[in-house]
């Protein structure tokens, strides 16, 4: 049976309606996930203005300069801790780094030179892009993050870094652990939501995780 100029007008009309509805739900997809990603960004981006995150790139991937990178790190860490303790707020531990730089170079640069080959040092704070970061039960998402960044030597390293305040960097259980005051240092500087976001995060982050183990089996 050959086509007839109806049926094929009816078949071009299927099609047409077929590829519009197609059309339709990936433009809608598209404005859904650009609206997502639009609000995901603020988000992180509100969630950055309130945290400060510690920096420590090696001068390289050396064992000895791998190593020295946490010498500075512990060294400087205590010492900000102690420093940081009465902070409010980001703005005034920016404040208080700003009137200490000369001494945390100090601190950095004679625990190189005491263990045995002194290097120059700098410090600053910065705008600094990281990745995701779990801390116990939170992931602090991916973003552009306030710093104290120290730079050892040529910084050609692999880097090491934390969330400086509020303090997930040091407890007496060690680093890069929650201690059982997180929960309420967290809920102190951020808000509910900023709070559940962190939380949300780090479950979206173990589920990957399986998955990627899964497929890797």
């Amino acid at each position: 049976m050959f086509d007839t100029d109806q049926n094929r007008n009816e078949k071009r009309q299927r099609i047409n309606r077929v590829l519009f509805v197609v059309c339709t739900m990936l433009l809608l997809t598209g404005c859904y996930t650009f609206a997502a990603n639009v609000a995901e960004a603020r988000r992180v981006e509100a969630l950055s203005d309130k945290v400060l995150r510690f920096h420590v790139i090696a001068k390289s991937d050396s064992a000895d300069d791998q190593r020295r990178k946490l010498l500075v790190r512990d060294a400087v860490g205590q010492w900000m801790e102690l420093k940081l303790q009465n902070a409010k707020d980001r703005t005034d531990c920016e404040q208080i780094i700003d009137e200490n730089m000369d001494q945390i170079c100090a601190v950095a640069e004679q625990t190189l030179t005491a263990d045995g080959r002194p290097e120059q040092v700098r410090v600053q704070l910065a705008d600094v892009e990281f990745p995701d970061k779990v801390y116990g039960d939170y992931t602090f998402p991916a973003g552009t993050y306030r710093a104290l960044q120290i730079i050892i030597g040529e910084g050609g390293g692999h880097n090491w870094w934390c969330v400086l305040y509020p303090n997930l960097c040091f407890s007496s259980e060690g680093y890069d652990v929650t201690g059982d005051g997180t929960k309420e240092q967290l809920s102190q500087v951020l808000s509910a939501e900023e709070y559940q976001m962190l939380l949300r995060e780090h479950r979206y982050h173990i589920k990957i995780r399986f998955l990627e183990k899964l497929f890797e089996k």
